[in-house]
């Protein structure tokens, strides 16, 4: 089976609204070692800059917020922040869908380069960016607090 194929049949993406916001952040905390808190998921809903993208699909009889992905877009440049995966959800091709739709908008809004920040010791992330074409520029060292950063970049 390829990797990005869709598994989940239904899977949709739109902008995420304020309805949206606790269910993102029960992804967010069951995803992350240090979660984005309600506040910051508000905010960039009202940032300018920010795309808050959310994926939803039937799932057990109801329509379910399968993951979600935020950037900024700024001068023809993305910066991805965030990008989380439903855990009932996961290895079903969600990631890749949010990934690669949000590459279309950017390519659609004439962003030239993306760049985003990656745990060292988060493979499977890893390996998907390399998948759509990003490479490893550089670390940076205890981004996380608790652990380095890789910065990665894809160059349209």
């Amino acid at each position: 089976m390829h990797p990005e194929k869709e598994i989940l049949p239904g899977l949709d993406m739109r902008p995420m609204a304020i309805g949206d916001l606790e269910e993102a952040l029960k992804i967010e905390k069951a995803s992350f070692p240090n979660p984005w808190s309600y506040g910051q998921f508000e905010s960039e809903l009202k940032n300018p800059v920010s795309n808050a993208l959310v994926a939803s699909a039937p799932f057990e009889g109801s329509e379910v917020l399968a993951g979600y992905i935020i950037y900024w877009t700024v001068h023809g440049e993305a910066h991805i922040l965030n990008i989380a995966v439903n855990p009932l959800l996961r290895r079903r091709g969600i990631a890749a869908f949010l990934l690669r739709e949000s590459l279309a908008r950017m390519r659609r809004t004439l962003v030239f380069e993306v760049f985003l920040e990656v745990r060292k010791s988060n493979a499977a992330a890893r390996a998907l960016y390399r998948r759509f074409g990003f490479r490893e520029a550089y670390e940076r060292k205890n981004y996380y607090g608790d652990e380095d950063a890789i910065v990665m970049t894809l160059v349209f």
